[in-house]
């Protein structure tokens, strides 16, 4: 069955003819890539969004709670690198966090001007509620679209990613289960 623009819009797999490998390559399938992740991205965060806006909160809530939820004991530089944002505007999302009981900091270990920063029991709550919404989210469009596209929607987001951004993701990524055995990956010097 040949495609047509509505199996195409549907998302639908399907092998691809030959003589069609580039075509994807056109101004107008890239302005509907364009399209897809803006209208997925305001889906996908739907959801959090009205969790958050109930608590007074907003999306760089939902960040910072995600990536120290993500990584225990964080340093606030280290969360700085990731959001790429200014200690001006992280203070503006973490004084709140910290001051309703969120996340805690503690002083580094062998750095005393070093903040840790931890979720605490509240903190943890509400970053698995949200974390609960995406994933539903996530598992039914996986399950939709199949392994094979699972994983080409990987490296299609990884290869959306400067070097620094994958960088962090893979140095706060757990090892992967398919890969094997474990081995250290080397730290970049980035």
């Amino acid at each position: 069955m040949p495609d047509t623009p509505d199996t195409k819009a549907a998302g639908e797999a399907r092998p691809v003819g030959a003589g069609r490998q580039l075509l994807f390559l056109r101004e107008e399938e890239l302005r509907l890539a364009q399209d897809l992740l803006f209208f997925g991205y305001r889906d996908f965060t739907a959801g959090p969004d009205a969790i958050l806006a109930e608590l007074g909160m907003g999306r760089a809530h939902h960040r910072v709670l995600h990536f120290v939820g993500r990584r225990p004991g964080i340093t606030v530089g280290e969360l700085l690198a990731i959001l790429g944002i200014t200690k001006q505007s992280l203070g503006r999302v973490l004084t709140p966090l910290v001051e309703e009981g969120y996340v805690t900091q503690t002083p580094g270990r062998n750095d005393r001007r070093q903040r840790l920063l931890t979720l605490t029991e509240k903190g943890e709550a509400l970053e698995r509620r949200l974390f609960e919404r995406q994933r539903e989210w996530v598992m039914q469009a996986y399950r939709e679209a199949g392994p094979v596209a699972v994983e080409g929607f990987r490296r299609v987001m990884r290869g959306l990613m400067g070097p620094e951004a994958r960088a962090q993701l893979d140095r706060a990524a757990p090892p992967d289960p398919r890969s094997g055995p474990s081995h250290p990956k080397p730290r970049s010097a980035a």
